[in-house]
């Protein structure tokens, strides 16, 4: 290819490239200019017909996955290379073959990871027709391809002549390159002939295609194709054959792609079985933006026996990295924790040894630039310290306490410890501050910490403890509903409307008024798999409104709500605390023994949407504590009834300013 005066124009990942006059002139008709720079924009057809050449390059997350792995695995074998793994390893294909999916290329959905444990992989050729059949269309052919390959004698073809090319794929067209190969060796069509029939149909050229028929059953002697019955292939047989490929055409998969992601797809799959602790930190840290990818991998390291070690600030690095015990969480998925701080952490670690308190850590790494009292506290808050053998309510209670020292002490020895002759004077060093006597929190608040300040429950996860208790009362878990609703072949056990139970900790709730008057609130339920919305309405936040505070596990039974255009949800029916309390029976409003002798608010004015919007909220939260609310502007006062609850007093506080909730006790 001469690329002299050659233009290229951009697209999301293609690169059109022509001599410099079709380009100039395919940009004027396309009428588009970016800084000066001759440019493309339009439809691939369109782009073809003006005589570009498209090449589309794609990047694969996957691919720096492995790259890490490999640094990773160098660190104790210097000579790994990725390119020495074997290519039939058989205990990475009875990995495949058990359903061990999760976390290789191409293969986790969970309708791949059914077509695995029915297909049983066994080499390269297996996978790569088993990503080119995993597509609308040729899907069909799925189970036909298990059953040949498990017993030949079901294998058929239609002609002999089709046996040489589709022996390798049991009797069913694959791949683009069969059809191409057919064309060829059944009608004489040359292969730029045969591969642009393929392209018509795959376009589905209609005109073009049926056109194509009589060429490939008769022949057409001005471009030299012979056809099929002059081959000796009978005309039912070669409509039969024309027909088969028309319908799969349309979906066709190019082998080379296939046979690409089958090569990466096997990689994936070989360093998991060999090199799990290795691969898996290389996964963990490609996702870290994604807290569910995250929470489902996690929860894969525990089942493949990994232990998932907390942040801490003398073995972390900014990424996941493997330690002999498991995988180090890594300290950039901490919010307000930067890598240069990080990277400053490590190098001080590196110069000076292992940090022994968090006064030596505050100390040694208050001159960064990069430290402040909140990226301390997320720290403490992470667990990062836990190793220092202090407790968390004690470093939360002095932290503050200690930098503000260490930078007392800082101001006092740059200011001037100088005497009256100008001699430098000793530099003092901050005096040790005492951990008080407090007792740690409980295992429940440090993991509500860690989700906190992580988008993670690290040392454990809520619903741990309640899990079998939602197993015994039918709950699924959210990952099964999300999988099986995102596969590509379609949900498999669930639908719009079906009615499903979850169990789950409450992470948020947020309500807003409709146009009725009436109220309804987004929450946010998540379990160890994944997270999903609950959408409440008014009649379920009647009864049981008063379970939905963050934090809370909860019981919930509804409807499953699936739409194109958003992520699945749930409306609930019900919803039943899971801590041991029996939810209230239908129309019957629970009396909560309170503490609380009244709360008061105040609001500007009768008109101003805050009080409307508290008067709302309210009515999801009934009970016997007086509610009394100021009006500013006039002085007076509006009664009612509330009840007590910590997610009531948290929206008034959000809406009405701290200043402006009072809650008086008995």
């Amino acid at each position: 290819m001469d690329f002299t005066n050659v233009t290229k124009a951009l697209t999301a990942r293609g690169f059109k490239v022509s001599s410099f006059e079709t380009a100039k002139e395919a940009a004027e008709y396309l009428n588009s200019q970016i800084d000066g720079a001759t440019v493309g924009f339009g439809g691939s057809i369109t782009l073809e017909e003006l005589g570009l050449l498209k090449m589309d390059f794609l990047g694969l997350r996957n691919l720096t996955v492995l790259d890490d792995a490999v640094k990773t695995v160098q660190k104790t074998q210097p000579g790994f290379k990725l390119a020495d793994i074997p290519e039939n390893d058989p205990e990475t294909y009875e990995m495949l073959a058990a359903g061990k999916t999760s976390g290789v290329f191409q293969l986790e959905s969970s309708g791949m990871t059914g077509v695995c444990v029915s297909l049983k992989p066994q080499n390269i050729e297996d996978i790569t027709a088993l990503i080119a059949l995993y597509r609308p269309g040729p899907m069909e052919s799925i189970p036909k391809f298990i059953a040949c390959k498990h017993d030949p004698k079901k294998v058929t073809y239609l002609i002999p002549q089709l046996e040489p090319i589709l022996s390798i794929t049991y009797g069913c067209i694959v791949y683009q390159e069969q059809v191409i190969q057919i064309f060829q060796q059944l009608a004489g069509y040359t292969l730029g002939q045969a591969d642009m029939l393929r392209r018509a149909m795959s376009k589905k050229k209609v005109k073009d295609i049926e056109k194509e028929r009589g060429a490939f059953l008769h022949g057409d002697p001005s471009r030299g194709i012979k056809g099929c019955i002059a081959n000796g292939i009978s005309e039912s047989a070669a409509q039969a054959i024309y027909d088969d490929i028309y319908a799969f055409a349309n979906y066709a998969f190019n082998k080379a792609h296939a046979a690409a992601y089958a090569v990466i797809a096997y990689q994936t799959a070989y360093f998991k079985c060999h090199y799990t602790r290795e691969y898996m930190a290389a996964l963990l840290t490609s996702v870290l933006d994604n807290s569910d990818k995250v929470a489902g991998y996690i929860g894969e390291c525990r089942d493949c026996g990994i232990a998932l070690l907390p942040p801490d600030v003398n073995r972390s690095s900014d990424r996941f990295t493997v330690e002999p015990e498991g995988i180090r969480f890594g300290l950039v998925a901490i919010k307000n924790i930067g890598r240069g701080f990080i990277q400053s952490v490590v190098r001080e670690r590196e110069r000076g040894g292992d940090f022994r308190s968090l006064q030596d850590f505050c100390d040694r790494m208050y001159d960064c630039g990069d430290m402040n009292k909140r990226a301390v506290e997320n720290l403490i808050r992470s667990g990062a310290f836990d190793s220092m053998g202090a407790r968390r309510s004690q470093l939360l209670a002095v932290y503050e306490k200690m930098l503000d020292a260490i930078g007392n002490v800082r101001r006092v020895n740059v200011e001037g410890q100088m005497d009256f002759f100008g001699m430098g004077g000793s530099s003092s060093a901050p005096e040790a501050v005492e951990l008080p006597n407090l007792p740690e929190f409980t295992a429940a608040e440090r993991m509500h910490m860690e989700r906190e300040v992580t988008g993670l429950y690290l040392s454990g996860h809520p619903m741990t403890d309640y899990r079998a208790a939602a197993r015994n009362s039918g709950a699924v878990t959210l990952n099964e509903i999300l999988e099986d609703v995102s596969a590509e072949e379609g949900a498999t056990r669930f639908g719009d409307g079906q009615s499903v139970t979850v169990a789950g900790i409450v992470a948020s709730v947020k309500t807003r008024p409709t146009k009725s008057g009436t109220l309804i609130a987004y929450v946010m339920l998540e379990d160890e798999t994944a997270s999903m919305e609950l959408l409440c309405f008014s009649k379920v936040l009647d009864r049981c409104g008063s379970y939905l505070s963050v934090n809370t596990p909860v019981l919930v039974r509804g409807r499953l709500s699936l739409r194109d255009e958003k992520p699945p949800q749930i409306m609930p029916d019900t919803v039943y605390p899971m801590d041991g309390e029996a939810a209230p029976p239908e129309g019957v409003k629970k009396k909560e023994d309170s503490s609380t002798a009244a709360i008061y608010l105040r609001v500007r004015s009768l008109d101003d949407p805050a009080f409307e919007h508290i008067q709302l909220v309210a009515t999801m939260f009934e009970g016997q504590v007086p509610l009394r609310i100021r009006i500013a502007d006039t002085g007076k006062l509006w009664g009612g009834f509330c009840l007590d609850h910590p997610a009531f007093l948290k929206e008034c506080r959000e809406w009405l300013g701290e200043e402006n909730v009072v809650v008086r006790k008995k």
